[in-house]
Parts: C-alpha cells; structure tokens; sequence
C-alpha cells in the first residue's frame, strides 16, 4: 500500500494565530512516519464564503468554484490532523464552514487533533469529533493537548517563546499514540475504499 497522505489542516485564519506553530512540529512527527505523507492544509489558502449552498454534496454537487476547490482537494487526503483552536468552548467558525462546505470527500477517513488553549482545546475537540461522525470519518482515541503551563511555556502570552522540544516530554507521548492511532485507521479505511472502488467498477 502507498503512503498514506495526511492533512495537516491549520484551523485558525486569524492574522495573530498560533496554529502554525503546533502544526509545523505535528507535521514533522508525522512525516517521521515511514508510512505518512503528510503536508499543511491552511484554510487561509483557500477562500471559502460560508456555506450558501442548496444542499451538501451528498445530495447534489456545489455551485461555488471554491467550494468544489477546497472539495478537490480534501479528497486528496487519506486523513487528517486538526490543529485546533477553542474559541467559547467550541472549534473556529472557520474550521466549522470548512468542514460543511464538503460531504463525501470527509467520508471514511481517519482523523487526529492536536489542541492548544488554557485546557488544550479539549472542548473544542470533543466538538470536532461529534461532527466528524456525521461526517462518516473516525476520530483517534488519543488526541495531543497542550494546556495550562504547555501551552504557556511556548505561545507567546506566556512570554517564554520556547521551542516545543522544551514540552516534548509532556505531549511527546500522546502525538505517537495518535498517529500510530491515525495510522492504523488510514490503512484500514484506505483499503476498505479502494475495495468499495474494485466493486463499483465490477457491477
């Protein structure tokens, strides 16, 4: 089986964010993977008007040319990682219209959190899974929260600035939980996939 290809999906588009941080190191721990590769999804790449279609597309197909865009390319992707901001206890309203702008490019498909916030986002995670099952993906049972003191020691609220190899020891852990997670779960669902595409073919 080829590598599976993971998205490293940066959920904040705020212009002082620290979603890049997290996720720059959450993409070089997977990328040490031998069976990832894995690569940033930023949605401030993409320019997605909230959603103003008829219906999802599991119903009929999108009419807006960035909808269809963003929907390309999640499809790409055997999986993901969110990197999650909480913001009032839940994900950002941008993570939110992203995630309803697509439907079946979701379905199927594993994915892994990596929160950050004064609780490590656990709220806003716990959020992001009850939408991914309606989304028909899996959520890995490990998720990385870098909270209270974590995350103070490398956002620079707590003006400590330090790299993340200084919290390494507090969340190392629970990043290769998720991803051998993460990794067992894309191969899984990844040959499930190509099996119902074999099937299809055949009929």
């Amino acid at each position: 089986m080829s590598k599976l290809k993971i998205g490293v999906v940066i959920s904040s588009t705020r212009e002082t964010r620290f979603g890049e941080k997290p996720a720059q190191w959450i993409l070089d721990k997977a990328n040490e993977r031998p069976e990832i590769d894995a690569e940033i999804l930023d949605l401030r790449d993409f320019d997605l008007p909230f959603f103003n279609e008829a219906a999802s597309n599991l119903w009929m197909p999108s009419s807006d040319e960035r909808a269809v865009a963003w929907q390309k390319k999640v499809g790409e992707f055997d999986g993901f990682i969110f990197v999650v901001a909480e913001y009032n206890r839940s994900i950002t309203g941008a993570l939110k219209n992203a995630l309803d702008q697509a439907y079946l490019e979701w379905n199927r498909k594993p994915f892994g959190i990596v929160g950050y916030g004064t609780v490590g986002a656990a709220r806003a995670a716990e959020h992001l899974r009850g939408i991914g099952v309606e989304l028909q993906m899996v959520s890995t049972r490990s998720a990385v929260h870098i909270g209270g003191s974590d995350f103070f020691a490398v956002h620079p609220l707590g003006q400590q600035n330090k790299p993340f190899s200084a919290i390494e020891g507090s969340i190392g852990s629970s990043a290769k939980d998720m991803l051998d997670q993460l990794i067992w779960w894309g191969e899984a669902t990844k040959a499930a996939r190509e099996e119902d595409v074999v099937a299809e073919a055949a009929e």
